[in-house]
């Protein structure tokens, strides 16, 4: 079966068979106000929420980027540390910041909900923030012409709260993130086809807003640390995450709140422990005798059903009911049988691995502009008239692509498309995933064209054997970056959609987590990538395809395999999602 017709035939996408906006008084989908009473449809949520969301989204990842983007030249600079020992610094603190969101999904989905845990993973960032721009005015204090004398281990200390502050930064910057998303998501009735579709658009514009915060940070936060002071930097950095926190706060009212309702790890092991049980047991034929909870709703408070759907049988085996269930109703062990609900979470999370899987790729392509691409750069002729860009800087290009397709997808694009298939959102999550991942293939073919160019222009001037920048303008790297930032937007942002909407209730935050984590994946592929290729192309006395002078190497050659590897994750990504089963809820 095609993967279309899958996502067609879907409850998720097509809002129950609904093609009008439900007009009860309440949400359909258990969220509660504030004050616990169930969600009103006219006075709670929707854009008027999100909005705030978004906009706390804004100034916390300004400020997150404000620090990431410039970190290696105040270790260097300010702490005085060694290029290596920055480095490596600055890739503990990267990956401290991508496996963080596990930590505040898992604590959000199990105890203390999104609303909560947002608000303290927040709290950690605005004190984080608060270390820092104490260690940039403990440096003032020690160059002041009366530095106290109290302060005799001055940079030590310094060092130490700039460290500690760093760390609370990213754990709570982390943490905060795939709480925020899917809250904010969560202001969008599911069982509304109207509030559906405006979901897809608020997945859209959060990402614009991110990007929107990444190019004003690199800009005019990083010139402000450069030119007028880290001290200043940190002090602006520090006002935006307290006003989009308190911007947050101010917006619960007309929030909605879904309940946390216990570990879905622990859900997930019963299933396993209890399938492992029975798995001498032979399934019934018909699946409407495995166990399910009698009522409207699911075994868990304010959660819906998931009906059965085929493949994986092993983990149906938890929920064959036996004479002993039968003759003790109600008083299950839920380590021996568990409900058809319980096991299709499972099978959910399961099913969405390959789909995962395909992006850990495309991430290792997005390293490409922070590493190769300003390598690239550098080799580069870098003046516009008597303006020399920074090559690192040509990643604004990226972003900018970003903010500018969003809104032209967002009011353009999907309307168009729309009339085409019928669907709301234009093309569905996996279609829109896909083409995502084709333009990140264009990306590194564009890339490995012009570094043809580049060497061809070497090889003319004489310079293979100097360490110099080739006569070739380096505006021809906007191709790739633009490409990439297309990417971008098709993939990425399908990505956390459809992570969200395919994933079991209860279970959002630990999945956008998981979105998120895919990142620092791709930066660990693209590490093992580059440490592979001096292994099997620097032999026989020949520089390999990444030598210190690009000039010598063939990193031309290096895209193209990206783009080969890039090509047949398509090709995988497609079988997966042609064969992928959507999650149906009742």
């Amino acid at each position: 079966m095609d993967s279309t017709d899958q996502f067609d035939n879907s409850p998720l996408l097509d809002g129950d068979g609904s093609s009008q906006e439900n007009t009860t008084e309440y949400t359909g989908d258990g969220s509660v106000c504030i004050s616990g009473n169930p969600a009103s449809r006219k006075h709670t949520g929707n854009w008027k929420a999100s909005f705030l969301i978004i906009v706390c989204s804004f100034c916390c990842y300004l400020a997150y980027s404000s620090i990431g983007k410039n970190l290696v030249s105040y270790l260097t600079k300010v702490l005085h540390e060694t290029n290596l020992d920055a480095a490596r610094h600055v890739a503990t603190w990267q990956g401290t910041s991508y496996l963080a969101p596990l930590v505040g999904a898992f604590v959000a989905d199990s105890y203390l909900g999104k609303y909560r845990t947002a608000l303290i993973a927040c709290k950690i960032f605005i004190i984080g923030m608060m270390m820092l721009l104490l260690s940039a005015a403990l440096q003032l204090i020690s160059a002041g012409p009366h530095a106290w004398t109290v302060w005799v281990h001055l940079v030590s200390s310094q060092y130490t709260i700039f460290l500690i502050g760093l760390y609370m930064v990213g754990l709570g910057y982390g943490a905060q993130r795939p709480c925020v998303t899917s809250f904010g998501a969560d202001q969008f009735d599911d069982t509304d086809y109207v509030e559906k579709t405006r979901k897809s658009s608020f997945f859209n514009w959060h990402y614009f807003a991110i990007n929107a915060g990444s190019l004003i940070a690199g800009t005019v936060i990083v010139w402000v640390q450069e030119h007028e002071g880290w001290l200043w930097g940190f002090t602006i950095s520090t006002l935006f995450v307290t006003l989009g926190v308190c911007i947050f706060f101010l917006g619960s009212i007309v929030y909605r709140f879904q309940k946390p309702r216990g570990s879905p790890l622990t859900r997930l092991c019963q299933v396993v422990i209890a399938a492992t049980r029975n798995f001498d047991k032979v399934l019934p034929c018909d699946s409407s005798a495995l166990y399910e909870f009698m009522g409207q709703g699911s075994a868990i408070e304010g959660r819906r059903k998931l009906e059965h759907t085929t493949g994986l049988e092993f983990f149906d085996k938890a929920a064959i009911v036996t004479l002993p269930d039968c003759e003790s109703p109600g008083q299950h062990n839920k380590w021996k049988i568990c409900t058809v609900t319980q096991v299709e979470e499972l099978k959910i999370l399961i099913r969405m691995f390959p789909i995962w899987s395909a992006m850990i790729l495309f991430a290792a392509v997005q390293e490409q502009m922070s590493s190769t691409f300003v390598e690239q750069g550098m080799a580069m002729d870098k003046h516009i008239g008597t303006f020399e860009i920074p090559s690192a800087s040509f990643q604004c290009v990226d972003t900018i692509t970003v903010i500018v397709l969003v809104p032209i997808y967002e009011r353009l694009i999907v309307p168009v498309i729309r009339k085409f298939t019928g669907r709301a959102n234009g093309i569905t999550s996996p279609q829109r995933i896909g083409i995502g991942l084709c333009f990140s293939m264009f990306s590194m073919v564009s890339a490995a064209l012009v570094e043809g160019n580049r060497l061809q222009i070497a090889q003319a001037e004489g310079l293979v054997h100097r360490k110099v920048a080739v006569p070739m303008s380096i505006m021809w790297q906007g191709p790739q970056y633009f490409l990439l930032g297309v990417a971008e937007v098709f993939s990425n942002i399908g990505l956390t959609e459809a992570f969200y909407d395919e994933s079991p209730d209860g279970m959002q935050s630990l999945c956008m987590a998981f979105s998120l984590v895919n990142m620092s994946a791709g930066n660990y592929l693209s590490s093992f990538i580059l440490s592979l290729v001096p292994v099997f192309t620097a032999r026989g006395g020949s520089p390999g395809w990444i030598p210190d002078n690009l000039n010598e190497g063939h990193l031309d050659r290096f895209y193209l395999m990206m783009a080969g590897l890039s090509f047949f994750n398509i090709v995988v990504f497609v079988f997966c999602a042609m064969r992928y089963k959507c999650k149906k809820a009742s």
